[in-house]
């Protein structure tokens, strides 16, 4: 269990949350929602004690599950030793007997020693160790060839995975997990699930996954309002209540003004009147109903929509036979296919199985789009006829060039725009009034990939290509992302690991896996069951 007893934070004139009071009970998930900058990071670190409140006190289990940041912490290390790092008396106890062996002779105390670390180890399970943390990274899509080589060795994605299986390790009583599903592929998100489910402590977690929080939590806690408000179910339960309680709370403060303006008319003919009795009760009636202002949400939500100049022909683009290879490593090989105008295509498969790869091959043949360090090594492409095609990279590095505002950037895309409309495209993605004149070069991920939606629906192509387009948005971007491409009647091709774009934007899945490439004409819904009845 974990308690918070009245802790507030703020920075600035800024309030965060204040005099917060909630239990985190054990058997319990919780998932910790709110908009960017509502405080859940902040939050995190005050439950984990890295960051101290300013006011009130945390109450933790002594066995807590962190994962951590910081990719670099560790690369002196083992992968295998890392993981077991997350059952601190165990490492400590495994250090301190390793020490104790180097010694050149043994002392007396030091065998009395030994014999307390050995039972520290039996409790700790230590004996199994290394085969339960290999556990955990198989599991989480790190081979077993890895799990000797030191932190340092590894890409960035594979290093979260790692701090992730050090998270789980060691039995904790409370897990708590800060964006948990980022740099996982379906499988392991998928996996990384059914561990969850069947964890027996407390479990906290940020996710911007909404089928992860839907599928894992049991309890929604809501920063919104400068409080945190806990609901019971997942991240769509929480919607539906927070949006009754909130129309509720404005019903009851219409019915009180309505109340109020008639005792105020009443006050004000008689006031001056033979019935100054009923004037004053009258008044001390208005002082009761007087109404508190309903705190501000501070919730924000995007509109985008997507747009088509034309459409396109019918046949989108047709492709034959193509080849990539890495360093004599053969990513694509003789992949073929036709892609029909209105399609939507999700790429589908664990990371670093070439999806990335097939976006750059279509591309290669784009003067404006292509990769400059790309060359294809084999194959045909050939796009069909009024192909426009709308961009969105998985790396935004030197997208967006400095020295310039957002909306002076925007405008470049199409000179003949008005400023109004210029604004209203801003505006739908949260660059309202000021913001719109912020600096190119201060914007966060979040605000970039938001401006680069912006460029799209400027441009309404009738093409997107779309790669791990959601990696810098908050949930109700998103969603907005979501039903966006619902509606678009344009052809998409979309890589992502987010299983509800994937299920509610597909009709077409590509599944990569070994180097082979599946293509299965139908929703995620249907080729999950041609899977399932495959086996």
């Amino acid at each position: 269990m974990i308690s918070v007893n009245n802790v507030s934070m703020r920075y600035g004139a800024k309030i965060l949350f204040e005099d917060v009071t909630v239990t985190f009970i054990v058997g319990r998930r919780y998932g910790l929602t709110g908009p960017n900058g509502a405080g859940k990071s902040t939050f995190m670190k005050i439950l984990t004690g890295e960051l101290e409140p300013q006011k009130g006190n945390v109450v933790r289990p002594k066995k807590l599950g962190v994962l951590r940041q910081d990719q670099f912490a560790f690369d002196a290390y083992r992968v295998i030793d890392t993981v077991i790092m997350g059952n601190a008396p165990l490492w400590a106890a495994l250090e301190e007997r390793d020490r104790i062996y180097e010694k050149a002779e043994l002392t007396d105390a030091d065998g009395m020693r030994l014999g307390e670390l050995e039972g520290i180890v039996g409790e700790e399970d230590g004996y199994t160790a290394e085969s339960d943390a290999a556990i955990l990274l198989q599991g989480l899509d790190i081979p077993d060839e890895l799990h000797e080589r030191k932190m340092s060795e590894l890409q960035g994605g594979q290093k979260v995975r790692v701090l992730l299986a050090q998270a789980l390790f060691g039995k904790p009583q409370a897990l708590l997990l800060d964006e948990p599903t980022n740099h996982l592929d379906l499988d392991s998100i998928h996996w990384l699930q059914d561990f969850l489910l069947k964890f027996e402590g407390t479990l906290i977690t940020i996710s911007h996954d909404r089928h992860f929080l839907n599928s894992v939590t049991t309890h929604t806690a809501d920063i919104d309002y400068q409080t945190i408000i806990t609901y019971t179910g997942g991240y769509d339960d929480m919607v539906v209540a927070k949006s009754q309680v909130r129309s509720r709370l404005e019903s009851e403060n219409a019915q009180r003004e309505k109340k109020i303006a008639q005792l105020n008319e009443f006050i004000a003919r008689f006031a001056a009147g033979t019935r100054s009795s009923q004037v004053t009760s009258r008044r001390k009636e208005v002082e009761r109903l007087q109404t508190n202002e309903l705190a501000r949400s501070n919730i924000q939500r995007p509109y985008i929509r997507f747009e088509q100049n034309r459409p396109s022909g019918k046949q989108t683009i047709e492709f034959e036979g193509l080849r990539k290879v890495y360093d004599d490593q053969v990513v694509i090989e003789g992949f073929s296919g036709m892609v029909m105008r209105g399609e939507k295509i999700c790429l589908m498969g664990r990371n670093a199985q070439g999806k990335t790869t097939v976006l750059k091959c279509l591309l290669s043949v784009d003067p404006d789009l292509k990769d400059k360090e790309f060359v294809l090594d084999g194959g045909t492409i050939k796009w069909g006829h009024e192909a426009q095609i709308g961009y969105f990279p998985q790396d935004h590095t030197g997208l967006i060039a400095h020295g310039m505002t957002v909306s002076e950037w925007l405008h470049q895309f199409d000179p003949k725009a008005t400023q109004e409309d210029i604004r209203g495209i801003l505006g739908q993605m949260l660059f309202r009034g000021e913001e719109g004149l912020k600096p190119t070069n201060a914007l966060s991920g979040g605000e970039t990939a938001r401006l680069l939606f912006c460029k799209l629906m400027l441009e309404k192509p009738n093409v997107l290509i779309l790669d791990e387009p959601t990696n810098h948005l908050d949930l109700e971007s998103i969603n907005a992302l979501n039903v966006a491409l619902q509606r678009y009647e344009g052809t998409v091709l979309l890589v992502t690991h987010d299983h509800d774009l994937i299920d509610e934007v597909g009709t077409r899945i590509w599944h990569f896996e070994g180097g082979a490439i599946e293509d299965f004409k139908g929703p995620y819904s249907e080729y999950q069951s041609a899977v399932a009845a495959a086996r």
